[in-house]
């Protein structure tokens, strides 16, 4: 077994071992669907991550079922069988042989024998572990498996009669990264740090967002980065204040404050990185001030991001610092809001910061895992308390501040919108910054964009 495929062989043990302490059973987990963009062009395929996370198998049409009896463990893939004709038109296909023989499966068989077999497998199995309403295709296969069992009840053979979310156990497992998952991260953090630094040197007055944002792709595409982990946020003046702005079709303005938000994805893991900087390459004495009020947020957060912190420690210091900085600077007017306690117990400061500080990172950009701890006695989403922070958990970190015009706004801030991210690995004495060589500070974007 090469590394990456006894990763995978032991998450599947991982996985069944879970099943076993629940009475055991079978799980099914699909990849995700090929979609038509239009006519008979495809879109590019991505799998689906929970299913890649078990086996690195690149391919559509394919199903993972994992069994788990008191006395047996089997990991079986079903996938497409090889096809010297499509694969002159579509690409290699491993086929169910080779791949099992490839990806440490127990076995493995054609897709098209999945109606045939699932119900064999089903029959007198205790829990079916199966995420359903995520691939509508696998719904309805299994619930034609599960009534295939049924109608068999008369010979004593029974159909699961518990269902758990198999999600969820995994979520729990790709919350805490292993030492190739975070090389991996740390490598997509290096190639999106150089594309962002690219994008700040290119930029000129007169620009396009559009052609910063080749600038990402081409830097991302060049490092073998197989694609944007999320559609590149290139946001110039009043577009930075827009949380979500993908149009990426501005001009550039002197003057003008450009957020970048970008990451590319490098072997299907994520990176999601944020940076603000001039058009003209000179901070503002107002784009100044809050750029650092920013970047102190951030600081702040990043100081609690530690093993042992609660996870929403960062954000609420990240939120202190902010909403000082807008009382200094006039944003917030302390005869309104009244003090800095009073003004985060009023949630004043969410008219120029309204998201989170930070979210997971992993396969998926906004990576999977419950943000809250799991106890007997709090059982409702608001009431958990958040959960601890542990080494092997990956966090963005990103304050911001946006001005949108508005009466008793100072007017020297209008439409300056400002986002600093990072991605933060948590480690047993703290944390590691992922995206460290992205340049930050004011004095080192000043300096990387002055270069020719």
């Amino acid at each position: 077994m090469s590394i990456n495929t006894t990763n995978y062989f032991a998450r599947r043990q991982q996985l069944m071992a879970q099943m076993q302490a629940r009475g055991g059973g079978v799980a099914v987990i699909p990849t995700a669907r090929e979609w038509i963009r239009n006519s008979d062009n495809h879109f590019p395929f991505r799998h689906d991550s929970y299913f890649y996370y078990l086996s690195g198998f690149n391919e559509p049409e394919a199903v993972i079922v994992l069994v788990t009896t008191a006395d047996k463990q089997e990991s079986i893939l079903f996938c497409r069988e090889k096809n010297p004709e499509r694969e002159i038109w579509d690409g290699f296909r491993f086929g169910p042989e080779a791949a099992a023989q490839e990806f440490a499966f127990d076995a493995a068989y054609s897709i098209a024998s999945l109606a045939e077999k699932l119900p064999e497998l089903l029959s007198d199995a205790h829990t079916l572990f199966y995420s359903a309403a995520q691939e509508p295709h696998i719904d309805s296969q299994v619930q034609q498996s599960l009534q295939a069992v049924r109608d068999k009840g008369r010979s004593g053979i029974k159909a699961p009669s518990i269902s758990v979310d198999v999600r969820e156990l995994i979520d729990e497992m790709r919350l805490f990264k292993d030492a190739t998952e975070i090389a991996l991260m740390q490598r997509a953090a290096s190639i999106s740090a150089a594309a962002h630094t690219r994008a700040m040197r290119s930029t000129k007055p007169g620009k396009f967002e559009y052609e910063l944002e080749a600038e990402l792709l081409y830097e991302f595409r060049r490092n073998g980065a197989q694609a944007p982990a999320y559609g590149s946020i290139v946001a110039t003046g009043a577009n930075a204040c827009i949380l979500h702005y993908q149009s990426n079709h501005a001009q550039i303005k002197d003057g003008d404050l450009v957020l970048i938000d970008a990451g590319c994805e490098f072997d299907s893991y994520a990176s999601d990185i944020t940076r603000t900087f001039p058009a003209n390459g000179k901070f503002s004495p107002a784009q100044k001030r809050l750029y650092e009020i920013v970047l102190a947020s951030q600081q702040a957060a990043l100081e609690c991001a530690r093993p042992g912190s609660v996870y929403m420690d960062g954000h609420n210091a990240a939120v202190r610092v902010l909403t000082q900085g807008m009382l200094d600077t006039g944003l917030l007017d302390r005869n309104k809001v009244g003090s800095l306690d009073d003004a985060i117990a009023n949630a004043a400061f969410r008219q120029f910061y309204m998201h989170g500080t930070g979210h997971w990172l992993g396969l998926d950009v906004h990576d999977v895992g419950d943000y809250r701890a799991s106890t007997a006695a709090e059982k409702t989403e608001d009431t958990r308390p958040y959960r601890q922070l542990q080494p092997g958990m990956v966090i963005t970190i990103e304050p911001g501040i946006y001005v949108r015009p508005a009466e008793n706004v100072p007017q020297e801030y209008w439409n300056i919108g400002i986002r600093i991210e990072d991605d933060i690995l948590i480690t047993a004495d703290g944390h590691v910054n992922l995206s460290r060589d992205t340049p930050k500070n004011v004095a080192e974007i000043e300096t990387e964009m002055a270069k020719p």
